[in-house]
């Protein structure tokens, strides 16, 4: 077979790329054709994502593609979840999505417990309960009365809109669609009861399919705009956790995986989903694979709080960047405090430094100092954190022990963390690839272009062209076991 032309869109909370992928004789290479930051913006007493801009982005790419004289086979898209548009009955894009750090859900999550209780409500969708989840998102806007709900027909989630605007076709992929809380994860399809409990309106809803499908091709004006064909558009892993958990390179069995970036998604496949009280209890969530299975996993804050500190820091002085900040993390002294990477004070974007000397105040522990301080501490509660995910796996929900913690993406390359890692949770950790997320998405639009059958093939080609690292425990583990007890009394 020729040699396959594959161009991936991943955005991120941060940040968006857009990636040539050439896939040859079992091998698949990658090129950086154009890179741009995310940036929100707050607007008329809302935090949105500023969509213009985004799509302006993906046609400087296309642009560039044209450029270079590249022949598109496929083009894929993958975001974060729980974001939408809504349209209205003409296709128009109704208001810009909304972030879903905005505080628009606060307090959302009593008012859905006045309707279905908690233990209910996950039994229903097996989604672990998040703020910003879409549910509560479409409860504040029945709350607020915003006419924006009475007009809208149709909810596209972030990389269904993206593939509208370049289509014109609308379309819901399963895995973005499973990030909810308003899916059932057993029929793969909504839960149209659910949402007449609580006043939504089904009518949003569109046919859920599993990734692999043809969106559609380009617009002719938008083709003709960028110089370029009217190359197909592919549903992909639609979100970023599900194309990232494809690209991980693992044969063997018994393994977890850690996609690594701004959130750190910790988790295991199963055929199955577990909807159980101790999974619940243990806020674990169960969303869709691209093969239709699920990954049982537990959504940890992860890199947002360095990548704030950082902002912060930048601001107040001369610009370092992260290789920096985890050098001056090894210089620090270690333990010196402990946080709870997850508590709500962590959430939302501002003055992380001093949120964080405050919250080790207030729970009574040594305030850090300076940036190595701080760092070291972020570092190391993420590393305990990920035990705790790692030991609830074991020990409460699978039952069966986890051999091996396979890392990708952004936050595979920092091996200061790998290492923190390795030695928390005293097993092997296998680093890489870096670009998981991205080549999940290329691999994806190769499978459903008939050049990859299976996904155990899909990952042997991932072995075959990209580079791993693997972390040992190296330190007999007490220091980590006594701030692991530490972390045990704090937080539970």
């Amino acid at each position: 077979m020729k040699a396959l032309n594959l161009l991936g869109f991943d955005f991120g909370a941060s940040s968006g790329r857009a990636m040539l992928g050439v896939l040859e004789n079992g091998v698949l290479r990658l090129e950086e054709i154009h890179r741009f930051s995310n940036d929100p913006v707050q607007l008329c007493g809302r935090f949105v994502w500023d969509l213009p801009r985004l799509f302006y982005e993906m046609k400087q790419a296309l642009l560039k593609i044209a450029r270079m004289g590249v022949e598109l086979d496929a083009i894929g898209i993958d975001t974060w979840g729980v974001d939408y548009g809504l349209l209205d009955a003409n296709g128009r894009l109704l208001s810009l999505p909304v972030h879903y750090r905005d505080l628009r859900t606060t307090g959302m999550r009593e008012k859905v417990r006045e309707t279905i209780p908690d233990e209910e409500l996950f039994a229903r969708t097996g989604t672990a309960y998040n703020t910003f989840n879409t549910i509560y998102q479409l409860c504040a806007m029945k709350a607020e009365n915003d006419p924006v709900l009475d007009q809208a027909t149709d909810l596209l989630f972030m990389p269904d809109l993206l593939a509208y605007l370049l289509t014109g076709e609308k379309g819901t992929e399963y895995t973005v669609a499973s990030t909810s809380e308003l899916l059932n994860p057993y029929t793969r399809d909504w839960d149209r009861e659910l949402m007449e409990k609580l006043g939504l309106p089904t009518r949003l809803l569109g046919e859920v399919k599993l990734p692999g499908t043809v969106r559609g091709k380009l617009l002719p004006e938008i083709a003709t705009e960028c110089g370029i064909g009217q190359i197909p558009v592919i549903a992909v892993g639609g979100h970023d956790t599900a194309s990232a958990a494809l690209a991980v390179p693992a044969k063997e069995k018994d393994y977890a995986f850690l996609s690594s970036g701004t959130w750190s998604l910790l988790g295991v496949e199963i055929p199955q989903p577990l909807c159980s009280r101790e999974v619940m209890e243990a806020n674990y969530t169960n969303e869709g694979c691209v093969d239709g299975s699920i990954r049982l996993l537990k959504n940890i804050m992860g890199l947002w709080i360095i990548q704030e500190c950082k902002r912060e820091w930048d601001r107040r002085a001369d610009a370092v960047d992260f290789a920096e900040l985890v050098e001056m993390a090894m210089g620090a002294p270690a333990f010196k405090a402990i946080i709870d990477v997850d508590d709500p004070c962590f959430m939302a974007p501002g003055d992380m430094p001093n949120r964080i000397q405050g919250y080790c105040a207030l729970t009574g522990q040594p305030v850090p100092q300076g940036r190595g301080e701080i760092s070291r501490v972020v570092y190391e509660s993420l590393a305990l954190k990920y035990r705790w995910a790692v030991e609830r796996l074991e020990q409460d929900l699978l039952k069966k022990p986890v051999k091996v913690l396979h890392i990708v993406g952004g936050g595979s390359k920092n091996g200061l963390l790998n290492k923190f890692t390795a030695e928390a949770i005293k097993r092997p950790v296998v680093a890489g690839p870096g670009e998981g997320t991205v080549i999940g998405n290329l691999l994806m639009q190769a499978k459903a272009l008939g050049a990859i059958d299976t996904i155990p093939e899909l990952r042997g080609v991932v072995e075959a062209s990209f580079p791993t690292r693997t972390f040992m425990p190296e330190t007999d583990g007490r220091a980590w076991d006594e701030a692991y007890q530490k972390y045990l009394k704090m937080f539970g």
